[in-house]
């Protein structure tokens, strides 16, 4: 499973969080175990394979995340969403840019421009053009409205400047 299927699975508890009284914990130890992934499996691709450790624990972050800084994510959707109120906006749009919104602020290992393609790309698979495009310009607004750096981009210059040498990814 690639981190794109394991974000793709958090899109879908998020989503499912919109529609439940139950917490993100409970929600995750329902939803992600080995007896739910065989039984969706059957029917959806996505689920054949039961996440690895790293997995789960990346799928467990985004979701606990969203579900907590829910209200601080809508905000920003609300603030970049010029003219929609949330309440009239896509619920599975809504899902994807939250979680793009919690990998941006709270997950310093995603540059913004993976999280925000992603989010685009997951757009496109569920929703029409539009929609996409609509993700991608709220999100895309989001990071210079905000003025978000990049953090990995950081991390790549700081590299330089402290003489640590090549890449994260060269290194290991």
């Amino acid at each position: 499973m690639t981190r794109t299927a394991a974000r793709e699975i958090a899109v879908h508890f998020a989503f499912e969080l919109g529609f439940t009284d139950q917490t993100a914990e409970e929600l995750l130890s329902e939803a992600l175990t080995r007896k739910t992934f065989a039984l969706i499996g059957e029917e959806e691709p996505l689920y054949a394979e039961f996440p690895n450790e790293n997995q789960r624990a990346y799928i467990t972050r985004l979701v606990k995340g969203v579900y907590e800084h829910s209200p601080e994510l809508d905000g920003y959707i609300s603030k970049y969403a010029i003219g929609w109120k949330i309440s009239r906006l896509n619920r599975v749009a809504i899902a994807i840019m939250r979680v793009a919104m919690y990998e941006i602020l709270y997950m310093q290992d995603i540059p913004n421009a993976a999280a925000i393609n992603e989010a685009v790309e997951l757009t496109k698979h569920y929703e029409e053009p539009e929609v996409a495009s609509f993700v991608n310009g709220i999100l895309g607004s989001f990071v210079r409205g905000e003025r978000l750096p990049d953090p990995v981009g950081l991390r790549a210059g700081a590299a330089a400047v402290d003489g640590a040498g090549a890449p994260e990814e060269e290194r290991a």
